[in-house]
């Protein structure tokens, strides 16, 4: 044998192998991304309730699926790397609170923690809180600490920043079911419901309030008082009626909710000296609407306030079962007062 066959041989026998090796390799790999699918669309444990994971700011992947494989969630922290590597969402997982379970794909899981779908937590605020009820709901439920809330209801920079025309948010925390993260930011939570208010209170409502010559702000102002001073939600229209009417003689309102708003640490037991101290909020004493919203109205409330019933009632008072008698002249009011209040007929 020539050398140049010799040559020729040793190529072929080299090209074989690398042809070998190549092919054992295509083999490895393709094996390789079979098994890692094949983990990604398969559960670890079908049937597993769901459990709580934490991603906290600055972890990286690898910690991630690492915290993943030993909280029995994943079968292998390896695959579930290389997987988001091969997505290409390996830098894209969010910080927060999930709710898992071994009974989800790990591509599943990945696509939680890529697309942020964090655990939310219910807050329901009910119609005529005011701020302070709201700050201590807030409080007891982990999110904003009171004093911090309540400072930046009274920031004039940040309400400006909201677009609304007052002193506080009092009236504008729309009160309804809402839903956040885990430590939302106290900003983000009191714009959520400020933006909810401006959703609720439309253009067509704004442009009613023009009609009565209101303002948006006396029209909340208005409904706050209204939302305070029956618990039944048919009389809304009735106890708007009987504001609108004194209102457009220039009598005073009269509403024990305003002064009640006005009392430092009130003990529950409105006085006369209560009534007789003049403050911005004493409708007693101050004619016309007071100086702001003394709780968050409803929506039912808003519209009474825009649309109250057309009466001559200039009076109410409580028959104490949540309803009220409703009367025109004072002589008909105080004979209610006596069977209502005094019980005396």
């Amino acid at each position: 044998m020539t050398t140049k066959q010799s040559n020729n041989k040793r190529i072929k026998i080299l090209a074989l192998l690398i042809s070998a090796i190549l092919f054992l390799l295509a083999c490895g790999c393709g094996f390789l991304v079979f098994s890692i699918f094949s983990f990604a669309q398969a559960p670890l444990e079908p049937g597993a309730g769901q459990t709580e994971f934490t991603i906290r700011p600055g972890q990286g992947l690898k910690t991630i699926a690492r915290h993943l494989e030993q909280d029995r969630l994943i079968s292998s922290q390896l695959y579930f790397t290389l997987f988001a590597k091969f997505k290409r969402v390996d830098k894209r997982l969010q910080a927060g609170e999930y709710e898992v379970s071994a009974s989800q794909t790990p591509s599943q899981m990945l696509d939680t923690f890529v697309k942020g779908r964090v655990k939310l937590y219910r807050i329901t605020l009910p119609e005529g809180v005011n701020m302070n009820e709201i700050a201590a709901v807030l409080e007891k439920a982990g999110f904003c600490e009171k004093n911090n809330f309540l400072d930046l209801c009274q920031d004039r920079s940040f309400i400006q920043s909201l677009g609304i025309k007052s002193i506080t948010l009092e009236g504008y925390l729309f009160p309804d079911t809402y839903f956040f993260p885990k430590h939302s930011p106290c900003k983000k939570i009191i714009t959520a419901m400020v933006e909810h208010f401006k959703l609720i209170f439309t253009q067509a409502w704004q442009d009613r309030a023009a009609e009565l010559k209101l303002s948006v702000h006396d029209i909340v102002t208005l409904a706050s008082i209204i939302e305070k001073e029956t618990g039944d939600a048919t009389e809304r229209p009735l106890i708007a009626s009987v504001f609108h009417n004194r209102l457009a003689k220039n009598m005073r309102l009269e509403s024990d909710p305003t002064v009640i708003y006005g009392i430092k640490d009130f003990d529950g037991n409105i006085k006369r000296k209560h009534l007789k101290t003049v403050t911005p909020y004493n409708t007693y004493q101050i004619r016309g609407l007071p100086m702001g919203p003394i709780a968050n109205p409803g929506a039912a409330s808003l519209a009474a306030a825009l649309y109250p019933a057309q009466t001559q009632y200039l009076f109410f008072v409580s028959k104490k079962d949540t309803t009220h008698k409703f009367s025109r002249t004072i002589q008909e009011h105080n004979r209610a007062v006596r069977k209502y209040q005094l019980k005396k007929r």
